[in-house]
């Protein structure tokens, strides 16, 4: 994987003001578009889009200051239709806009070439285990929230609180499939992950695909494969969280396993009463590598 992603990261920059056809060059690496975003996202802190646009305002800042030509052949140059558009882009990234930045050879942030390097960690074991599973249902209280990396999700708190606590104890009644009680499930995520994109967050249970649930509820059809589970204790949801970013730091690059499209799933065994600590299940869709 970490030659993959340097692959990546030498593809971006030969093709820096041209859109990427990252499903050939995934398919050239014996891997996934989808794989290989979630694995760039996790492993670099960004976005591969974001990575993307910080590259090219990066080297077009250096025609910027240069003052060579006008704003209008830079932004067609580095991939821009108008300089609005790459003025946006421009600003975004440094701070000011181009004819600021021209004007006053500055301020300018550099966003340097990324190279991914294979570093000893994992001392810990991860405890988990890979199952195939035939397809089943997720059904429960749907929302959309953005995306948030660390710390509790206030979005999803609120819409979990709005939720009377007889409906809880209606929808663990209905679980009849594992993985099994109240689950935490994260589904349309975008593939870069990028902090503050939205996804469906669903707070409700599995049940078999032959199961019709009530029709007041959202519901999520998942088909059958393999899944990862991750097992983790700690306090919550740091443990959590930590363990998330070592799936992809650690155990995706030391297994022949890779991820597929489909929802994150939370399944949490047992918990303090104000939820400070708590063990929990994680559960990855993948596919063989």
């Amino acid at each position: 994987m970490i030659s993959a992603l340097n692959r990546l990261v030498d593809h971006v920059e030969k093709h820096l003001t041209e859109e990427l056809a990252l499903d050939r060059l995934a398919g050239d690496l014996g891997t996934t578009e989808y794989h290989l975003r979630r694995m760039f996202s996790s492993l670099a802190g960004m976005p591969l889009s974001e990575y993307v646009r910080r590259r090219r305002m990066t080297v077009a800042a250096t025609d910027v200051v240069s003052g060579g030509d006008d704003l209008l052949s830079i932004a067609v140059r580095h991939g821009y239709g108008s300089t609005e558009a790459f003025g946006r882009a421009f600003r975004a990234v440094h701070g000011a806009t181009p004819g600021e930045a021209r004007r006053d050879g500055g301020p300018l942030r550099t966003q340097p070439q990324l190279r991914f390097r294979l570093t000893v960690e994992g001392s810990t074991p991860m405890d988990t285990r890979v199952i195939d599973r035939p397809a089943f249902r997720l059904v429960g209280h749907a929302a959309r929230v953005p995306l948030i990396h660390e710390g509790v999700n206030p979005h999803i708190q609120r819409h979990i609180s709005s939720l009377p606590p007889e409906e809880h104890v209606r929808l663990k009644s209905l679980s009849n499939t594992d993985p099994s009680g109240i689950l935490q499930v994260s589904d349309d995520l975008e593939e870069d992950r990028a902090e503050g994109s939205e996804l469906t967050y669903l707070h409700g249970v599995a049940v078999t695909a032959d199961t019709t649930p009530p029709g007041d509820l959202d519901a999520i059809e998942v088909p059958a494969g393999a899944w990862a589970v991750f097992r983790t204790s700690g306090a919550f949801p740091a443990a959590l969280q930590q363990t998330w970013a070592a799936t992809a730091t650690e155990w995706f690059p030391s297994n022949r396993w890779r991820m597929r499209p489909g929802p994150s799933i939370v399944a949490i065994l047992e918990f303090a009463e104000d939820f400070s600590t708590a063990t929990t299940d994680l559960w990855l869709p993948v596919e063989a590598a």
